[in-house]
């Protein structure tokens, strides 16, 4: 049985996607984001409710379309809660839908700046393999190479030398997964055994605890 230092690293993209629409204030296509605030409106059972977006360069507003003339009876209770709330928690997570964004817009915008935060989940005395699972709640324009070449401080050459040689394995496994971008529930697993400085090295790059 394999000993085992697993870490889960939750990655939480900082920058929201940004729409391209036709601006009425500038007179051309250019990129919105998103206020955090939401617009409703009632009509007898009906409901309509929008995100508020603005115009980077000149303020000038679009509201981007969630509820259209739904009957109230008709939405989760979470979601009206939310709504009528304006949960920027649950605000937060719609920015994010790419598909939403791509229905009603041009172009979309992505970043790949992230903040990350670096738990402990399992360990083992004398450990050789190293699990990284990946939490990634929504969705961020960064590749898995990047990624790890970033965080663990190693080359992208190297790093594509260990997965060539099987010594660094992915699950779910692709080809290219090291040229992908990241997912919610990837697993990297390390095989260590015969790197001396992984206590020293590999551990407090992986984990975040540099004691």
């Amino acid at each position: 049985m394999c000993k085992t230092l697993r870490v889960r690293w939750t990655i939480i993209a900082k920058t929201p996607p940004q729409p391209w629409i036709a601006c009425g204030g500038c007179g051309g296509l250019k990129a919105f984001q998103s206020s955090d605030k939401i617009r409703l409106n009632a009509n007898g059972r009906k409901l309509d409710a929008w995100l508020i977006y603005k115009c980077l360069t000149c303020d000038k507003t679009w509201n981007r379309p969630l509820l259209e003339r739904r009957n109230v009876r008709d939405i989760d209770p979470v979601t009206l809660d939310a709504l009528q709330s304006n949960d920027l928690e649950w605000i937060r997570a719609e920015t994010f839908n790419l598909d939403a964004l791509r229905r009603r817009s041009q172009r979309v915008d992505e970043f790949a700046d992230f903040e990350i935060a670096k738990q402990i989940e399992r360990e083992t005395a004398e450990w050789t393999h190293l699990e990284i699972e990946l939490s990634v709640p929504f969705p961020i324009r960064t590749r898995l190479d990047r990624l790890l070449a970033s965080e663990l401080k190693l080359s992208r050459s190297r790093l594509q030398a260990l997965h060539e040689d099987g010594m660094l394995r992915t699950d779910p496994h692709h080809a290219d997964v090291m040229r992908r971008r990241i997912k919610h529930g990837i697993l990297v697993v390390a095989d260590l055994a015969g790197e001396a400085d992984r206590e020293q090295s590999w551990k407090p790059l992986a984990t975040g605890d540099p004691a």
